[in-house]
């Protein structure tokens, strides 16, 4: 009986090398068979790739695994949504089109029996980071979305891959706790709690899983990532809880 949902994110294939990713996406995959014989619906919440631009006739190669298994999902009525993260904010219509998936650019809110829930990937979320969401505006622009895509592919995908190589997960820099008053997703969680009631915040993008209660009634849960927890939520219709995958 379908009746969980699921959520995780920061998968980062392609990052940090070819054998690396396989050997992710294999576990990533092995996931998904876990869960479908009970989900009912797959939030994949940002940065499930670490690296994808869609060119009109063009997009990367490779993921077939993920993308035959996620779109075998979608043909059997699992509902997929897919949000844009920092690293794969330009999906278009591709995984739409092909996989049947409903691309979220940023925040949703759904209710599901009773519990209200907000979720984002957490980029440019938060107090600080000013230098980030400057370079957020931009690359979510779409005139310089349409000034990179004049690029020819070897040369733009070129660039991208360079540029990932300086991104955590290539790097393996391991996040740490810093204390609930200094955690930018709880605090702007908590600022949207001033204004109204949520019963659960899920966001990626922190890459450390953590769960956090907020008050009495609403609850903070980062999802972490794919590269060391193999970390993931779901919602069984009255909790919302974080666990892992092979651990």
């Amino acid at each position: 009986m379908r009746d969980k949902i699921y959520f995780a994110s920061d998968f980062h294939l392609g990052s940090p090398s070819f054998e690396t990713s396989r050997e992710r996406e294999n576990r990533i995959v092995r996931w998904l068979n876990f869960i479908e014989p009970d989900c009912s619906e797959l939030f994949l919440m940002g940065d499930v790739f670490d690296f994808w631009f869609e060119y009109k006739y063009v997009v990367p190669k490779g993921f077939t695994r993920l993308l035959g298994k996620l779109a075998q999902m979608s043909d059997s009525g699992i509902k997929i949504y897919f949000f844009k993260g920092n690293h794969d904010m330009w999906v278009k219509d591709y995984f739409t089109k092909e996989l049947g998936m409903q691309i979220v650019s940023d925040e949703m809110i759904i209710v599901r029996n009773g519990k209200k829930i907000y979720l984002h990937h957490g980029d440019g979320l938060g107090p600080g980071d000013a230098k980030y969401k400057f370079l957020r505006k931009i690359f979510r622009n779409p005139f310089c979305q349409w000034l990179f895509g004049m690029l020819p592919p070897r040369i733009g995908i070129g660039i991208a891959n360079k540029w990932s190589t300086h991104s955590r997960a290539a790097n393996h820099n391991d996040e740490v706790f810093l204390g609930e008053e200094k955690e930018w997703l709880a605090i702007y969680a908590k600022e949207l709690l001033q204004k109204e009631h949520y019963d659960y915040f899920v966001f990626g993008h922190r890459h450390l899983p953590l769960t956090i209660k907020l008050n009495e009634h609403s609850t903070y849960i980062n999802i972490g990532e794919w590269l060391k927890y193999n970390s993931y939520a779901v919602f069984d219709g009255n909790d919302l809880t974080l666990t892992y995958f092979e651990k």
